[in-house]
């Protein structure tokens, strides 16, 4: 019962979360207007197909979406003094950081329908709709572990300090995962770094997912993404409850 309820706090969490951070005009706008300008990027004056650019336009969407908010979330409540508010509550840290995780997760997952419906209306078909949802999902819960991830440390009060540093990690992070160049066509030495972003393991399956062709097998990219979720989220619980203090004075 006890977790029952810290789980009903998470989910008190996660709806203020989206109703303070991810329900404004500019928020909504960028993760709607920024996969459509990934798209007209890639495809406008290059001879490739939306089918060619699919997996790794809806990695980056998912990504990115799921990424953009979470980083910043902690550092917000500090300056405003409402963290202070919440640790005081009959609420633990894990159930805390559990319901900033699922706001991530929320958003990540309605604004990256946009991009997918968008592909299937201009031709592209997914072959393996399952494999590709459930991949979807453990991706986006993944992404949004990170996303509180990145934020345990500096524990500042500063939000343009935490996203700064979360763009370091976030942007290379796109570049080593296959979305540009298929990991099977990546030399050895890129393949082995590619192998460390749980970015390249979704690619890998939204590849499958409409060729039927994929460089690790599909249990190999679920079971890896899964892996990432529990040790970013296992990690940042570990890593906000050691800096929480100090983050508070």
């Amino acid at each position: 019962m006890r977790y029952l309820d810290q789980l009903r706090r998470s989910l008190a969490i996660a709806r203020k979360d989206v109703w303070i951070y991810y329900a404004k005009g500019p928020v909504m706008v960028f993760g709607i207007i920024f996969p459509l300008f990934l798209l007209m990027a890639f495809t406008i004056g290059r001879n490739m197909t939306v089918r060619d650019l699919f997996p790794g336009l809806m990695g980056m969407a998912i990504f990115f979406t799921s990424t953009a908010v979470g980083p910043a979330i902690l550092p917000w409540e500090a300056r405003s003094r409402t963290l202070e508010r919440l640790v005081t509550a009959p609420v633990g840290i894990w159930a805390l950081l559990l319901g900033d995780v699922i706001a991530s997760f929320v958003f990540g997952i309605m604004i990256s329908l946009i991009p997918l419906a968008v592909a299937v209306l201009m031709g592209v078909e997914v072959l393996h709709v399952m494999i590709f949802l459930v991949g979807m999902l453990l991706a986006t819960f993944c992404f949004a572990s990170l996303s509180i991830l990145l934020s345990a440390y500096p524990p500042t009060d500063v939000p343009a300090t935490v996203m700064m540093l979360s763009s370091l990690v976030r942007f290379p992070l796109v570049f080593i995962s296959g979305v540009f160049v298929p990991v099977d066509q990546l030399p050895g030495w890129g393949r082995a770094i590619s192998s460390v972003s749980p970015l390249t393991y979704f690619v890998d399956l939204a590849r499958y997912s409409i060729s039927g062709v994929t460089y690790y097998s599909v249990n190999v990219d679920l079971a890896v993404m899964g892996l990432f979720a529990i040790v970013f989220l296992v990690t940042a619980i570990k890593l906000h409850e050691r800096f929480l203090p100090q983050r508070l004075s």
